[in-house]
């Protein structure tokens, strides 16, 4: 069919043309005119405009009488009277009352003005059809639409140039205009750092996306929005100042400057209804000249000249006949043949696919052709690749009347996902609006009201996700609200939860915990600074309030932990830092500076208050002593160096001044939980984890030891309830004994198990060869073996015993398992008269065990902790067995038997054990090399002390064995101790041991009514 050009014969005739600039109130005369009448449908340039429209008609006129159709979207209730359309779906005719077609100008548009110019010159309403536009449009209208009537509306509001400002500068209330999405969320990070945030409007997004950020700056909740020239399409805001950050766009084909008319029709934004508004430009844009905002203010533009024309009556009896059709020129004057657009672009690489030319040879399947072309390209892809999408979709409409449901499953599958940010999420959108607009496309899809649910479903779940990623990325929302109201001056509410979260106006703005607020993380600059500015004044009230709920909370509330913190109910209120008492620490508080005056004082008094408390408490038997006022003398100076060193002395440390101490004394002592061991004067009751965790606080506090290694890594050793550790050549020793531990090389054993070592030892080494009842581990009387009981105690093997009794001073000889067996046996056979010993004696043998009789003299030879043991005789070592020799029959090993090492050892080893003059000498050499502690030891502390069960005290029993050994030591007569010590040593066939550390102390005459003198006087009874 050959279609030959006729002269286009037009009128406008019931045709009305309202023109004027922006503000003026057209579009909403449109709608009071559309509902006057019984039918009616009105034309929009966007579907968003669509959509705005769309709801003041359904507020006039009822849900059920309007619709909705645009190219991804069609609500058609059956009983809609009223059409609101996007242009490019308005119908081609119409029995409709009403016509009206809104911004006309857009005729003049390189890439769809030709669909305007076709519905401006082909359109009618039965009653009344309106033209709504720019003035520009008055001439080319009168001229191609004789008869047409024009009304001219003027702006409500005046409009004046600002001229320029930086974008950190612009005032509330601003529009700032770009032309590219780099540039337009490049402005709208710098905005939400300097003035809390910006809403973002660009035309790749979905129309549901751009209402959600409109409405995000409509409702106040930011003061800026960053926009493409998109706004100046009927979008009614309430904008006080437009500035143009960028005046050159791409308008498909070019780089341009914008036009005084396209300046004009963004600027004209600002302002609404009777207030007046600015406009200006901002970042790297020149200043505009003084003619061009003249004619901006003036709204004075060029008139549009020509309309974009493409012809409606289109050949398909073929495809090259339908491209011929789509070249023909218009016939009118005023009209210009529109370059090709997006459809016909695609129409020109479907001729050169050989599977379209063969599909397509009817005009009904070139007519279908055309239709299919009509697939607007939302994700801006090549004309090529939109052209495959095409041929696909052609070919199933061809082929099976519908487009394959499986293929456009899978298209919309790949698009419903909602991760990903914001470029991701738009490619999402751009995606399934193809498929949005396939399903709404009549008898393209077989069920196409599923998939239309289906597709807007996902584009709005899109929609939404990508409203969210903008405003997270470029709106504070928090500092927004909060910026806003204090312009407005007005008394934040403030929350805040248990946790400690702040909320003012109902937005996290930062942590509370104690008196220290800190702001939530990543606010900065101005942020900061608002945030800082809101808290203060909301929490003002509460700082006092917090600071009345400490001053009045109990001790319960308040804990000090490891790390020096003082926590009111788990919130840090202070911390402690050293002085120059271990046991009074300095308080620091923790509190900003809106914690002033009398509620400063009253916090800092009462944490000082709890922590004098709470180690007084801890601590009691150290702060006792400190206190103590009835130890005088000596006695009063070992208290101090007793709380000085944390509750714990090492024996050899203090050798002289123990040795002088009376009885009286170290009765005053004991008292108040002193024990004096073998090996350490200490605390016994400081021997748990409370008071060994605050000892070494209060030490790493004096001492910086807080960052040391080691530090609270003993206490749950000791917790535990580990008798003996592997020690760490890394740890600071002194953590050792602030934890109650003995360092002793390789391990470290417990302070109280070491003295029950020596409860153990003691009677070994008392034990003299031909005394029956031979403890087990006894040998020759001043050596012995490991005992099952030791190992016991202390949790350890043999290897590690020998680490122990080597570090206490102990040294071992080697003698063969036979040779042992031997000794033992002739020691017991020699013995066995003795085992006929009447009751009295073996009485007065249980008289003899002490807990402190060889405390002096195993002090004196035990080597500091942190001193390297002497190295033992070679005979010692013990030898593994070779692997490859496994097989061979293994020696036994060797017996070790232990002694008290000293200077004179390798002398008194060559006498060998049956020497007695080289067992007395070693003894003197012990007391020169110990200073004599151990005569001492034996005078002052007794060996009858288990016979008596209560002593001075006031009959009070002792909780340790070792300290009632003491204790009844300690109180026992020295005349009787010197009978008895000689009837012994006469039985056994020997001479007394006697040790002169210093001359003998004068006799105290014994009071006839102590039961000391009343126990003399019933062994004197039993004797006879």
């Amino acid at each position: 069919m050959t279609l030959t050009s006729q002269p286009m014969i037009l009128s406008g005739r019931g045709v009305t043309a309202v023109l004027g600039p922006t503000n003026t109130g057209k579009t909403h005369y449109a709608i009071e005119r559309m509902v006057a009448h019984g039918t009616g449908v009105i034309g929009l340039p966007l579907r968003l405009l669509a959509r705005e429209v769309y709801t003041r008609v359904v507020e006039k006129v009822g849900v059920q009488n309007v619709a909705l159709v645009t190219g991804e979207e069609k609500i058609s209730p059956p009983t809609a009277r009223f059409s609101v359309c996007t242009v490019e779906a308005m119908p081609r005719e119409t029995k409709a009352a009403f016509v009206a077609i809104d911004e006309v100008q857009l005729a003049g548009d390189l890439e769809r003005g030709h669909i305007f110019t076709d519905r401006i010159l082909h359109l009618r309403g039965r009653d009344e059809t309106l033209l709504l536009g720019a003035d520009t449009m008055r001439p080319i209208l009168q001229q191609l639409l004789p008869g047409i009537t024009v009304v001219e509306r003027p702006r409500l509001s005046h409009l004046f140039y600002a001229g320029q400002k930086k974008i950190t500068r612009l005032p509330q209330r601003s529009v700032i205009v770009a032309f590219s999405a780099d540039e337009v969320y490049a402005i709208a990070e710098l905005i939400r750092r300097q003035r809390g945030g910006a809403a973002v409007v660009l035309g790749a997004l979905s129309p549901r996306t751009r209402n959600s950020q409109v409405a995000l700056y409509q409702a106040g909740d930011v003061e800026y929005l960053v926009a493409t020239d998109a706004i100046g399409m009927g979008l009614n805001l309430d904008v006080d100042h437009v500035a143009f950050a960028q005046d050159r766009k791409f308008d498909g084909y070019q780089f341009r400057n914008l036009n005084p008319a396209e300046l004009g029709q963004v600027a004209g934004r600002a302002g609404r209804h009777v207030r007046d508004g600015t406009f200006g430009v901002t970042g790297q844009v020149q200043p505009f000249d003084d003619e061009l905002a003249q004619r901006i203010e003036a709204h004075e533009f060029d008139n549009v000249r020509v309309l974009q024309w493409r012809t409606k009556e289109l050949d398909f009896s073929s495809i090259q006949s339908l491209r011929a059709s789509l070249e023909r020129p218009p016939s009118a004057e005023g009209l210009t043949r529109a370059l090709p657009a997006v459809d016909q672009q695609a129409l020109e690489h479907l001729m050169r696919y050989p599977e379209i030319i063969d599909l397509a040879t009817n005009p009904q399947r070139v007519e279908k052709l055309w239709e299919t072309c009509a697939l607007p390209d939302y994700r801006r892809i090549t004309p090529a690749q939109h052209a495959d999408l095409i041929s696909t979709l052609f070919s199933d409409l061809v082929r099976y009347g519908t487009v394959n449901e499986q293929f456009l499953a899978e298209q919309v599958q790949r698009a419903d996902r909602t991760d990903g940010e914001i470029d991701t999420l738009s490619a999402r959108i751009a995606q399934i609006r193809t498929w949005t607009y396939v399903s709404n496309r009549p008898g393209w899809l077989a069920d196409p009201t599923h998939w239309q649910e289906k597709t807007r479903e996902i584009e709005d779940r899109l929609s939404d996700a990508l409203h969210e990623r903008l405003t997270k990325r470029f709106v504070d929302r928090r500092t927004s609200v909060l910026m806003k109201r204090l312009r407005e001056n007005a008394m934040l509410e403030a929350e805040i939860s248990v946790n400690g979260d702040v909320f003012v106006e109902g937005h996290h703005v930062g942590q509370l915990s104690g008196f220290r607020f800190t702001p939530i993380s990543g606010a900065d600059g101005s942020d900061a600074k608002a945030i800082q500015t809101a808290s203060q004044k909301a929490l003002a009230l509460e700082f006092e309030a917090r600071a009345a709920r400490l001053h009045a909370a109990g001790n319960s509330d308040l804990a000090i932990s490891a790390d020096g913190l003082i926590r009111w109910i788990g919130d840090p209120v202070a911390r402690l830092a050293g002085s120059e008492h271990v046991m009074r620490p300095r308080v620091i508080l923790l509190a900003d500076e809106q914690l002033t005056g009398n509620a400063r004082e009253h916090v800092a008094a009462r944490v000082e208050r709890f922590v004098n408390h709470h180690i007084s408490t801890v601590l009691k038997p150290l702060d006792d002593l400190s206190r103590a006022e009835d130890l005088q003398g000596l006695a009063k100076g070992l208290a101090f160096q007793l709380v000085e060193n944390l509750g714990v002395l090492f024996r050899r440390d203090v050798t002289e001044e123990v040795k002088s101490l009376d009885q009286d004394a170290r009765a005053s002592m004991r008292r108040y939980g002193v024990r004096f061991g073998a090996y350490h004067i200490f605390v016994p009751a400081l021997l748990k984890p409370a008071p060994a965790e605050l000892i070494t606080l209060l030490w790493a506090l004096k001492n910086d030891g807080l960052e040391k290694p080691g530090y609270g890594d003993l206490i749950p050793v000791l917790a535990a309830g580990r008798t003996s550790v592997v020690t760490d050549p890394g740890f600071e020793r002194t953590f050792y004994k602030l934890a109650g531990f003995r360092f002793l090389g390789k391990r470290a054993v417990r302070i109280d198990i070491l003295e029950r070592l020596a409860d153990i030892i003691r009677p070994l080494l008392q034990w003299k060869p031909g005394q029956a009842n031979r403890p087990e581990g006894a040998y020759d009387g001043r050596r012995f073996t490991t005992t099952t009981a030791m190992l016991s105690i202390l949790g350890a093997t043999l290897e590690d015993m020998e680490e122990i009794l080597k570090g206490l001073g102990y040294r071992a000889d080697a003698v063969t398992a036979e040779d042992a067996a031997t000794h033992l046996a002739a020691q017991d056979a020699s013995a066995a008269p003795a085992a006929e010993t009447s009751g009295e004696e073996v009485g007065e043998k249980a008289d003899h065990d002490d807990a402190d009789s060889t405390s002096d003299e195993a002090a004196s030879v035990a080597p500091a902790a942190e001193e390297k043991p002497a190295v033992e005789p070679a005979a010692s070592e013990e030898t593994a067995a070779d692997p490859a020799e496994a097989a061979e029959p293994v020696e036994p090993k060797p017996i070790l038997l232990w002694r008290l090492g000293g200077r004179n050892d390798n002398h008194r080893q060559a006498r060998g054990p049956g020497d007695r003059r080289g067992g007395d000498r070693q003894q003197q050499g012990n007391r020169r090399h110990g200073g004599g502690e151990g005569a001492e030891g034996n005078r002052g502390e007794g060996r009858d002390g288990k016979r008596h069960e209560r002593g001075r005290d006031g009959g009070k029993p002792h909780q340790a064995r070792g300290d009632r050994n003491e204790q009844r030591g300690d109180r026992q007569d020295r005349g009787d101790r010197k009978d008895r010590n000689d009837r012994n040593n006469n039985r056994n066939g020997s001479q007394p041991l006697r040790f002169e550390a210093k001359p003998p102390r004068k006799e105290k005459p014994i009071d006839p009514d102590s039961p000391f003198a009343k126990l003399a006087a019933l062994k004197e009874q039993m004797k006879k």
